[in-house]
């Protein structure tokens, strides 16, 4: 009983100092530096309508790259540790019941498009909201719906490796191509800019978002896939 009131206690005190928060703060009406000389500069320089995208691809290409390992490296360890879950299950091999005619048919209408509008979201991320790790989720989803509407459903192996490596390989040999002949690593500007607001424009943005999403979406799948037995 003492323990329930004092943990009941220290959740009524979190909701005040949350609602104390909400009340008193006041959002900010003016970018502070950073911001300010990101955004100024960026439409010139980069020419990604998208000023978020321009940032977290050219800024912080180097966070960027970080976070893509660290998506592969969780990749290689669920796939390290499932391995012999995954044998023993094929020793006793489950069975499963069938999806109804509705989940099935849905599956078989649906799949391509999300699959396509992850495509379209990291192809565009550089004009509208989005990029390569939304549109590899994206991706991902429409993967993991095929999980859970047929069970047996196996995807190729060496092509989805080889797929993700040279995504990933090309995605580094961009951020040396920006080093190389334009002023840093990822700089996109080694490309003609373009029309701004165009689908071709802000340089090697979209190529590289497009390396982007077909590493992060295919990392996912294979994520799901290990986690499926």
């Amino acid at each position: 009983m003492i323990k329930r009131g004092f943990a009941l206690l220290v959740v009524l005190f979190l909701v005040y100092i949350m609602f104390e928060m909400l009340l008193n703060w006041n959002p900010p009406q003016t970018l502070n530096g950073v911001a300010r000389e990101y955004v100024s500069r960026e439409p010139k320089e980069l020419g990604a309508v998208n000023v978020v995208t321009a940032i977290v691809v050219t800024y912080r290409g180097l966070d960027t790259l970080g976070e893509v390992s660290v998506l592969f490296l969780a990749a290689t360890g669920v796939a390290v540790l499932l391995r012999r879950r995954k044998k023993e299950s094929r020793e006793t091999k489950r069975k499963y019941r069938p999806a109804s005619e509705f989940l099935t048919t849905g599956a078989h209408l649906l799949s391509p498009f999300i699959v396509m509008f992850g495509a379209y979201i990291f192809l565009n991320g550089h004009l509208s909201p989005g990029g390569g790790f939304q549109g590899g989720a994206v991706i991902a989803s429409g993967v993991l719906f095929l999980l859970l509407v047929f069970p047996d459903f196996k995807m190729n192996h060496l092509a989805l490796n080889w797929l993700e490596s040279t995504a990933g390989a090309s995605y580094v040999l961009v951020g040396i191509l920006g080093l190389i002949l334009a002023a840093g690593f990822l700089d996109n500007r080694f490309l003609p800019l373009g029309k701004y607001g165009a689908l071709l424009s802000a340089g090697a943005i979209p190529i590289i978002y497009t390396f982007i999403g077909l590493k992060v979406g295919t990392e996912l799948s294979g994520i799901l896939e290990n986690l499926k037995e």
